[in-house]
């Protein structure tokens, strides 16, 4: 999955999930790894990732 893609899909997932689109990405790609799909498990950590920078920082 490309870079446009994968924020796509993290726009996509945060609008439906709101702050708990990251989890729902981690559950995916966690699920991805255990049946062996290793490329969609990397997919879905680039989503990951691209909701994380959508995010921001935490802040305390």
């Amino acid at each position: 999955m490309d870079a446009i893609r994968s924020a796509e899909y993290a726009r996509a997932l945060y609008a439906a999930h709101g702050d708990r689109a990251e989890a729902e990405a981690a559950q995916k790609e966690q699920h991805c790894k255990a049946i062996g799909n290793i490329d969609e498990a990397e997919s879905w950590q680039a989503v990951r990732r691209a909701i994380r920078q959508m995010r921001g920082a935490n802040q305390s």
